[in-house]
């Protein structure tokens, strides 16, 4: 009977070893704390609410005024450095928060903590827009609300209430974040009603297309935590309407074809899209650039602005992100592309302990740096911008 407590124990640990346990390339640093974040969210969605969604930390930068208002009608935090506007102009910065369009909020969490480092160290007043999102609307709801919210930070009368100069105004966002800002920009550069233009889009590991989910990086990390692919392919899904029964149907790739008139050639080139016409008939949204801005033609993309595009390895949304700054380069568009051999999906979001990664907090200095230094401006092309 005494070993009876030795056993329960062994097997305990060796189960929750087994549940915990998934193989990693080498190359991901702090692997068990990774696994442990992953065993967490396949728990339970409770953690990834926490994470997105945790109170915000008013330890740092205590000095930025912290604001909820609205634009134009849409919910947004606004952040004022301490450094004030008085006798200069100061930089702008609009952000969406990432989360599939369904998850967190950008007054929490982490977003909140690089938004308020992002006021203070750039003296920026920062915009953190609250799209509203699924379960309660689809798209293009969530983009026409950050569209919306964009157009009203750049008119002429909040730049000049928040003293912001209107030559150094960005659009950011991560993941469907950077979905939404690649989009807004992309409308907003296209805008000849528009006297103010974004002078940089800062997009981190964004998602950019629906019509190719067996691109080389979702098939090379489809198992890689914290972004699986059936987990982005159901994001889709739910952002687009479409009845969630056809996930096997877009995970098979059945659902969009290469004749569509939409399909640019530079894009067809790129992609090896299979399957028939009847999922893009039935969901319009496949094919509307502003869901999918990869697909956005080059006369749209040359009006563009300057771009910063954060990659990571091992992420089923390497290749939109890495597909998109080629297609901006090739459109005669300045961009920069910081790369991390070690990153995942989420990295730049985990910066706080216990839930704090090196990739995270070197892929966030770099985020902040690279928008500002003038000493970095031979690595970094987009030193200035904001």
């Amino acid at each position: 009977m005494r070993l009876l407590p030795v056993v329960v124990t062994v097997l305990l640990t060796v189960s929750v070893a087994y549940y915990v346990y998934i193989p990693l390339p080498d190359s991901i640093q702090e692997q068990w704390k990774l696994m442990m974040l992953d065993a967490g969210f396949r728990t339970t969605m409770h953690l990834v609410r926490n994470i997105l969604g945790s109170e915000p930390d008013g330890g740092v930068a205590p000095g930025v005024k912290v604001s909820d208002i609205t634009f134009a009608g849409v919910p947004v935090r606004l952040y004022e450095p301490p450094a004030g506007g008085e006798g200069h102009l100061r930089r702008g910065l609009m952000f969406f928060h990432g989360g599939g369009w369904a998850l967190g909020s950008g007054k929490k969490g982490s977003y909140d903590k690089i938004n308020r480092m992002v006021s203070d160290e750039l003296n920026a007043v920062v915009v953190s827009v609250e799209y509203q999102m699924y379960p309660e609307v689809h798209f293009p709801v969530p983009y026409l609300d950050c569209l919306t919210a964009a157009k009203h930070f750049l008119s002429a009368e909040v730049l000049s209430r928040y003293a912001i100069d209107p030559d150094r105004v960005a659009v950011s966002g991560d993941s469907a974040g950077g979905n939404l800002a690649a989009a807004v920009s992309q409308e907003i550069a296209m805008d000849d009603t528009l006297s103010v233009k974004f002078s940089i889009q800062a997009l981190i590991y964004p998602v950019l297309q629906a019509l190719d989910f067996n691109t080389p990086s979702y098939l090379q990390n489809e198992h890689i935590p914290i972004l699986y692919r059936p987990l982005m392919i159901r994001f889709w899904l739910q952002y687009l309407g479409v009845d969630l029964s056809l996930v096997p149907h877009f995970t098979t790739n059945n659902h969009s074809s290469l004749q569509h008139t939409h399909i640019t050639p530079e894009l067809r080139a790129r992609l090896d899209w299979t399957g028939s016409q009847g999922a893009v008939k039935e969901v319009p949204g496949l094919l509307d650039v502003r869901s999918s801005p990869l697909l956005a033609g080059p006369e749209v993309l040359a009006k563009c602005p300057r771009a910063y595009v954060l990659t990571c390895e091992h992420d089923v949304l390497r290749d939109d992100g890495m597909m998109y700054a080629r297609r901006l380069q090739d459109a005669g568009v300045t961009v920069t592309n910081h790369h991390y051999e070690d990153g995942f999906h989420g990295c730049f979001s985990f910066i706080t302990w216990p839930l704090d990664f090196d990739v995270g907090r070197r892929a966030t200095r770099d985020y902040i740096d690279c928008s500002y230094d003038s000493n970095l401006s031979d690595i970094c092309h987009i030193q200035g911008m904001i």
